[in-house]
C-alpha cells in the first residue's frame, strides 16, 4: 500500500510509519518535525515530508503561554492541514492516516483519494474537555482544555472519515457514549519496542530482593508532570502514605501551569527531568510498581513499556490500563480522582512484599507483547476490511 501519514508533531504516528515500512509498504510522513529530528526515530530522510517553520512557530507560541496558545491554536491547526492538503495532492494514495486536528482541510481537499482515516490519541474531544474543565475547577487552576472553534472542527473530521481509529476500550466507550457509530470505529492498541523496555533476569531478581527486603518501594510514574495525568490526585496519594516506605520517582517535563504544585511536594518525591526515550529503560529498571492516576488518556504508552519492563501498574480505568491490567495479577485498575483507591493498594503493596515479588515475576512471565509490527499488522487488516466494505457495498 502507499500510505500518508499526517501527523501534527510525533506521537505514535513515527513508529507506525516506521513498522509499516519494515513490512514492505510505500510510506510517506507529513510532519513539522524537522528532518533531522525524524531521522532519531528511524525514518529515513527520503521518507519524511517536513513543514518545519510550522514546528519552530508552534514551539514559540507554546513558550508564551495558555492565553497566547488558545488564541493561535485555530490558525496554526489550520495552517498545517493546508500545508498537508497541497504536499498530499501532489502524488496518489491509497490511504491518508491523519490525527485528528489537523485533518479537516486535508480531507475536504483531497476527494480523489479512496480512503481517509482519521486517528484520535485521546477519548472523545467533549469528554476530554469536561474532564479538563471539572479538573480545573476543582484544583483552582486554570487548564488548556478544547475550545468551541476545536471540538466542532474535530466533530466535523469524525463525520467525514471513512473510518475513525481509537486506542483504548475507554476511548472507544466515550464515543459510542458521544453517538457516533461502532460500524466507524476501528481498535488499533499501540506496541511497545520490547527489545529496548525488556529487563533482564538480573534487573528482575535485583528488583525481587528489594521488595523483599523491606527498603522503600520505589514508585515511578514517567510522562509529562501535570493536572490532566492527575497531579493533584498524586499529591494527595505521597503524602498519605509513610515516606520511609516509599519513595517516588516523576520522570518527565513539568508543565507550565503544574510548576508551582510540583514545586511544593514533599521530600519523598524525586523529580526527574524529562528523559531520551531510551534512557526510560534504565529508570523502569530501577523501580518497583508505576503509578499512573491519570484522568484522560487515550492509551498512555508508559503503560505498555512498564508492563515489559515487569512492574505491577496502578492506574485509572481512564486509559487503556482496564485492557490489559488484571487487578491482583499484574496491577490494579483504579477510578479516577479516588486518591484514597491508590493509597490503600499501595499500603498493600508495602504490607504484602512476598505476594508482590510474585507479582513482579508473574507480569515479567505473562507479558505477551504487542510491538509495533503487530500495531501495523492490525493497521493492516482494518485496511483491508475498509476496502471489502467499500468494494461490497
Amino acid at each position: 500500500m502507499k500510505v500518508a501519514i499526517v501527523v501534527q508533531g510525533r506521537f505514535h504516528g513515527f513508529d507506525l510509519a516506521r513498522a509499516m515500512i519494515a513490512r514492505g509498504h510505500d510510506v510517506r510522513v507529513f510532519t513539522n518535525y524537522p528532518v533531522w529530528a525524524a531521522r532519531k526515530f528511524g525514518i529515513s530522510a527520503d521518507r519524511i515530508r517536513s513543514f518545519w517553520p510550522h514546528g519552530v512557530a508552534a514551539k514559540l507560541v507554546d513558550r508564551m503561554g495558555l492565553a497566547i496558545t488558545e488564541l493561535t491554536s485555530g490558525a496554526l491547526h489550520t495552517a498545517f492541514s493546508r500545508w498537508a492538503m497541497r504536499q498530499v495532492r501532489k502524488e496518489s494514495w491509497d490511504v491518508v492516516h491523519a490525527f485528528s486536528g489537523v485533518a479537516e482541510d486535508l480531507f475536504n481537499g483531497t476527494p480523489e483519494i479512496p480512503r481517509h482515516f482519521l486517528v484520535r490519541g485521546s477519548s472523545h474531544i467533549r469528554l476530554q474537555r469536561e474532564i479538563l474543565l471539572a479538573e480545573s475547577a476543582r484544583t483552582g487552576v486554570r487548564l488548556e482544555a478544547p475550545g468551541d472553534w476545536i471540538v466542532e472542527r474535530e466533530e466535523r473530521e469524525y463525520r467525514i472519515c471513512d473510518r475513525l481509529f481509537v486506542l483504548s476500550s475507554f476511548a472507544w466507550r466515550s464515543f459510542v457514549a458521544a453517538g457516533v457509530p461502532e460500524s466507524k470505529l476501528a481498535l488499533l492498541p499501540l506496541g511497545v519496542d520490547v527489545r529496548a523496555f525488556r529487563p533482564s533476569r538480573d534487573v528482575l531478581a535485583e528488583r525481587r530482593r528489594r521488595i523483599t527486603s523491606g527498603a522503600p518501594l520505589r514508585v515511578i510514574t514517567a510522562g509529562t508532570v501535570c493536572f490532566r495525568k492527575g497531579l493533584y490526585d498524586f499529591e494527595k496519594i505521597v503524602r498519605a502514605v509513610d515516606p520511609r516506605r516509599f519513595h517516588f520517582q516523576l520522570v518527565g517535563s513539568i508543565a507550565p501551569e503544574a510548576a508551582k504544585f510540583a514545586a511544593q511536594l514533599p521530600s519523598s518525591v524525586e523529580i526527574v527531568p524529562r528523559q531520551p526515550h531510551a534512557k526510560l529503560p534504565e529508570w523502569y529498571a530501577g523501580a518497583d510498581l508505576f503509578l499512573l492516576p491519570t484522568l484522560e488518556d487515550g492509551f498512555a504508552v508508559v503503560l505498555t513499556q512498564a508492563s515489559a519492563n515487569g512492574l505491577p501498574i496502578l492506574a485509572t480505568t481512564n486509559c487503556a490500563a482496564p485492557d490489559f491490567v488484571r487487578d491482583g495479577q499484574n496491577g490494579w485498575s483504579l477510578p479516577i480522582r479516588d486518591p484514597e483507591a491508590f493509597i490503600d493498594r499501595l499500603r498493600w503493596c508495602d504490607e504484602h512484599r512476598p505476594e508482590l515479588a510474585e507479582m513482579v515475576e508473574k507480569t515479567y512471565d505473562d507479558f505477551r507483547p504487542t510491538d509495533w509490527n503487530d500495531v501495523a499488522a492490525n493497521f493492516e487488516s482494518i485496511v483491508r476490511e475498509t476496502m471489502w466494505v467499500q468494494h461490497h457495498g
